[in-house]
């Protein structure tokens, strides 16, 4: 026994002291990352100079001395012409300056709202992503003159508000004190995805675009897009990333729920109010700007897997269907004149000269979008296209061959003005020193996006009220605004006629989160034999995949249940009475389940208290489907990518909805 205690003691020990070496060599890899971050960060700083002073021109006219020269130039002058202010700071600006506004990428802030140069501790996805996988903001902004930025956080509105006030600070160093644009991806909805959307609470919360759409109602969404534009200015966002106008004709694509549906008709109405709510009749101090995307038309992927992989590259057109999902650009967004255009990611197959995907296509961003289409405003590439990083590999298809440099040669040939998640400015000063792109295209691009900077009023005072950003973001009128919209959304589906249900019944609650908020309405039980009826919450199955970051995050594949998870749902729903609520993320195939419950409804982010008034007559579901909802799993797979409401029988079709 005594040799086994000894043997143990020593084990403990042993264990003991390799904890302490991992935990010592953890803090010291922590510390000396740190001091090295810190370091870099004050050489970053000392390229900066002074914060710009507001100075009075001719004892009348105050003005922000960007330059610090002591003097008002034109580009400083309120009151002159924006093309005049464009004309004068562009001759202002060197090379490297020009080069760095045509880059737009993400950026992050702490928890406080200071700008992110060192690593902190968090155990939000977000903020680890930030500190990790971004250069710092004094590296973008003090030495690659990088001036937009996609934030990617979601914190309260006065953090959110104090990070853009000293972020500006930061720009006001800079040389000519250009602003930063900041832009962010759609955050008032419940959808999650690092790649497409930001779930922010702090905002008030409305369906998503995909149940905007079901309610055919073009004042409420021109009534949201008024509410959001007060919400991002309140905190100092610019630039929506936004609205996103391709047709859901394949039912499989990940990226449904941010679109309008697959009617291009309902898609066209519903964007040109968005963008209206956004920027109103002309951009102006008041506006946010909005990236209308994704042109032509990124709906029909092949098979249905998002461009984002190099599995989804291709968008097919077995329907010779090109022209349908141009429908929104045409006569929606851009007769609204949306301020900007992106592209996407995929290859339009044999649908222009040359294979290759839409930001490298010059028929497609100049002699369609420029040429045929007058378009003058910026065309912003999608995220990472040019080169390898850490959300992987750049999504150069049918590129793949050439090096970064000839990538950015090849994109701005095409005609696009600014490079989206990317910071590589160096890339656009070597082609220039090497006499392979002039600087005066390079001009051109740059002047679109100052001009924008200008007619948004960066330049005269992009600074916020960081102490009211709070009583501005979801207040509480926005969301009330916000919680009627998702009740509006609602489609029934189903009804056995026990639909809306009398309150003080008993009721079993599955996949509900909150359930506090149908105690004001029923009695809830823990068990489906105690209750009068069952009540349970479905989400839109997927294949789950994991090969890289970004999969996680992007719900593609199976629309049908797997055998196991329907039985699941089935034996639930099959004991009393039932309602079930189907989220509608992509058009599910809920065949069995409508067959085995009493009533059906289709939901696109319904708050659970919100769900509770509707399910007991306080509101009403008022939506009309914006997509079909196939019948089988074969009828999908026989269906063509780029036409809409195709598949065999439908469960339910496209504008389905029962009154009652």
């Amino acid at each position: 026994m005594k040799i086994v205690k000894i043997i143990l003691k020593i084990v403990k020990i042993t264990l003991l002291v390799l904890v302490s070496l991992l935990l010592l060599t953890i803090i010291g890899s922590s510390l000396y990352i740190y001091i090295k971050a810190n370091n870099q960060k004050n050489e970053n700083y000392a390229l900066l100079g002074k914060e710009a002073p507001t100075l009075i021109h001719n004892n009348i006219q105050a003005y922000r001395d960007l330059n610090k020269n002591g003097k008002m130039d034109i580009y400083e002058d309120v009151n002159a012409p924006i093309e005049e202010r464009v004309d004068d700071i562009l001759s202002q600006m060197n090379l490297e300056e020009k080069a760095g506004t045509m880059f737009i990428t993400m950026i992050g802030m702490t928890n406080k709202g200071n700008p992110l140069d060192t690593p902190v501790l968090s155990t939000n996805i977000m903020d680890i992503m930030a500190a990790v996988m971004l250069p710092s903001n004094s590296e973008m902004i003090a030495r690659q003159k990088i001036n937009n930025f996609n934030s990617i956080q979601a914190f309260s509105p006065e953090v959110m508000a104090t990070y853009n006030n000293n972020v500006q600070r930061l720009a006001e160093r800079t040389r000519l004190g250009i602003p930063i644009t900041l832009a962010t991806d759609p955050r008032h909805s419940s959808d999650y995805n690092v790649g497409a959307a930001i779930h922010t609470p702090s905002f008030s919360q409305w369906p998503t675009p995909l149940g905007l759409a079901a309610t055919r109602d073009t004042n409420l969404v021109k009534t949201f897009a008024n509410i959001a534009r007060q919400e991002y200015l309140a905190v100092g966002f610019r630039l929506s990333l936004h609205p996103t106008v391709d047709l859901a004709t394949e039912p499989r694509w990940a990226r449904i729920s941010s679109t309008f549906g697959e009617d291009a008709a309902l898609a066209t109405v519903m964007s040109k109010a968005y963008v209206e709510g956004f920027q109103g009749d002309s951009i102006t101090h008041q506006s946010v700007a909005c990236m209308s995307k994704h042109f032509s038309g990124g709906g029909p992927q092949q098979n249905g897997e998002d461009a984002h992989f190099d599995y989804g590259r291709e968008q097919v057109y077995p329907g010779d269907n090109f022209d349908y999902h141009l429908l929104p650009f045409t006569e929606g967004v851009l007769p609204a004149k949306t301020a900007q255009i992106m592209p996407y990611y995929g290859i339009p197959i044999d649908q222009t000269d040359e294979n290759v995907a839409f930001g490298f296509n010059k028929t497609i961003i100049t002699k369609l979008l420029r040429d045929s289409l007058k378009f003058e405003g910026v065309v912003c590439t999608d995220w990472n296209i040019i080169t390898d990083g850490k959300l992987g590999t750049a999504r150069a298809w049918g590129v793949e061959n050439l090096t970064a440099i000839e990538r950015v040669e090849k994109v701005l040939n095409a005609g696009c003005d600014q490079f989206g998640g990317e910071n590589a400015p160096h890339l656009i000063v070597e082609l220039v020193k090497k006499g392979r792109i002039s600087e005066e295209r390079i001009n051109q691009s740059v002047k679109r996006i100052l001009r924008d900077k200008f007619r948004l009023g960066l330049f005269d005072n992009p600074y916020v009220v960081s102490e009211k950003a709070g009583s501005v973001a979801g207040n509480k009128e926005f969301v009330k605004k916000g919680r009627e919209a998702q009740a509006k959304s609602m489609v029934l589906l189903k009804n056995d006629g026990i639909f809306p249900l009398n309150k003080g019944v008993r009721i079993y609650l599955e996949g509900i989160k909150d359930t506090k908020a149908f105690t004001a309405f029923g009695t809830v039980v823990k068990s489906p034999k105690k209750a009068d009826f069952i009540i349970k919450r479905i989400t839109t199955p997927f294949d789950e995949r994991k090969d890289n970051f970004l999969e996680r995050f992007f719900h593609q594949g199976r629309l049908f249940y797997t055998p196991e998870e329907e039985k699941e749902i089935i034996d639930v729903i099959t004991q009393k009475p039932s309602i079930v609520i189907a989220n509608i993320e992509r058009p599910t195939i809920l065949t069995t389940i409508d067959k085995n419950t009493h009533v059906l409804l289709a939901d696109f982010g319904t708050e659970d208290e919100v769900l509770a008034e509707v399910l007991f007559g306080e509101k009403k579901a008022e939506g009309k489907l914006p997509v079909e909802l196939p019948s089988s799993w074969d009828a999908v797979l026989k269906q063509k990518e780029d036409v809409p409401y195709d598949s065999e029988n439908p469960l339910y079709p496209f504008g389905f909805g029962l009154e009652y």
